[in-house]
């Protein structure tokens, strides 16, 4: 279970944050950790790449997910996550033979403001199992764009 949040981060950017080290840390329900449901949410993610969004980047952690996404018009962001969230946590709670929620009702999200800014995104999350000690070359990740690249998918 993941840790509680602070009372003193009471600032939403900086309880963001504290959110975002505490998964980074692999602190949390790690359900993801297992192939079988890790491979389930890149398929979900891939699924509607093309129709409803580009991806750009993605990274399935053992306990949370990663995705840099362009909506296309007439597909709200909102609505997007909502479908990977529901199509993801039936699929899993269906194997694991368990019922509730599986994602937390928020999601957070960044408007990319530049080429950089959208440069660093991506390499932040490709680079997240690295930084989690779970790999030693982000490539080296299955459940993310920089080892779908890598295979050439």
């Amino acid at each position: 279970m993941p840790k509680a949040i602070p009372a003193a981060i009471v600032d939403p950017a900086k309880r963001a944050d504290w959110a975002d080290r505490e998964l980074d840390a692999n602190h949390g329900t790690r359900l993801l950790a297992k192939p079988c449901h890790a491979a389930e949410v890149q398929r979900c993610l891939l699924h509607g790449d093309g129709e409803h969004y580009a991806l750009a980047a993605w990274c399935v952690m053992p306990t949370h997910v990663h995705v840099v996404v362009e909506q296309f018009d007439g597909h709200p962001l909102a609505d997007i996550v909502q479908a990977w969230k529901s199509v993801t946590s039936h699929a899993i709670n269906k194997r694991e033979n368990r019922k509730g929620a599986l994602w937390r009702r928020e999601y957070f999200d960044r408007f990319m403001r530049s080429d950089d800014q959208f440069a660093w995104t991506v390499e932040y999350v490709e680079r997240n199992p690295v930084t989690a000690n779970l790999v030693q070359r982000a490539e080296d990740w299955s459940y993310s764009s920089a080892a779908w690249r890598r295979h050439g998918q």
